[in-house]
């Protein structure tokens, strides 16, 4: 049996997992399972609706049923996976009226947190901006969005830091993972692609400033557009016919 199946409307994709591989030692068992899963799921490897049969993911893991079940709790607890009463858990469908309300507590949030880092951001983190800043707009120029996805996390994610501020960095890390899938799959529109490398220049400039209100309204904005990409690509998707 295949270990994903097709959502409605959307094409599959092979499952990458290498048994040969395995899992390395740094990592609890069932820690490394769940970061691997989530890239997967993030990357649209596994795709959204698609069931996760485990004996064949406990296989190609190279790990025993036990340590892939507490992944699987894991990735629920993150929004990730759907665990399902007598049935094999699924990856969580990204639904419109949860992606509202997710971008609209990620924009509240990282809008927080850029007039904050306006005020408190370092020059060495400054730099670190700069230079992340400069390697995505080289991902985009190549194409790589893998590259750029993974630049673009650590730019929102060193902004919240230079905030200085536990409790609003502990509810965005709370939001992370779901935050992320959601990001990767409104980058599927190039259109979106080519405004948010633009739109992270003009909030780089803000921060060098130190003008918070700039800051926050251009980050709090940049979040609202990647919510509306990433709806608009929903609403397409939900509108094709079946396949057959």
């Amino acid at each position: 049996m295949d270990p994903v199946r097709r959502p409605r409307g959307r094409p599959r994709k092979p499952v990458l997992l290498e048994p040969a591989a395995g899992l390395g030692p740094r990592l609890g068992l069932h820690d490394q399972a769940a970061q691997r899963l989530r890239a997967l799921i993030v990357e649209g490897t596994l795709p959204a609706g698609g069931a996760l049969v485990e004996t064949e993911l406990s296989a190609a893991l190279g790990i025993s049923r036990t340590p892939l079940r507490e992944a699987l709790k894991l990735l629920a607890v993150e929004g990730l996976v759907e665990l399902r009463p007598n049935r094999s858990p699924r990856v969580a469908e990204l639904r419109r009226d949860a992606v509202s309300a997710l971008f609209e507590a990620i924009a509240t949030i990282e809008r927080g947190a850029a007039e904050l880092a306006a005020l408190r951001i370092t020059a060495a983190e400054l730099e670190r901006l700069r230079q992340l800043q400069a390697e995505m707009e080289a991902h985009h120029a190549a194409g790589d969005l893998s590259s750029y996805f993974a630049l673009n996390q650590q730019i929102h994610a060193l902004i919240v830091a230079a905030a200085r501020n536990g409790p609003l960095r502990e509810a965005h890390e709370a939001l992370h993972a779901r935050a992320e899938i959601a990001r990767r799959r409104a980058l599927d529109s190039r259109a979106r692609w080519d405004e948010s490398v633009a739109e992270h220049r003009a909030i780089l400039a803000a921060l060098e400033a130190r003008d918070p209100a700039s800051a926050g309204r251009l980050l709090a904005d940049h979040v609202g557009h990647t919510g509306t990409a990433l709806l608009a690509g929903l609403a397409e998707a939900d509108a094709e016919p079946d396949a057959a």
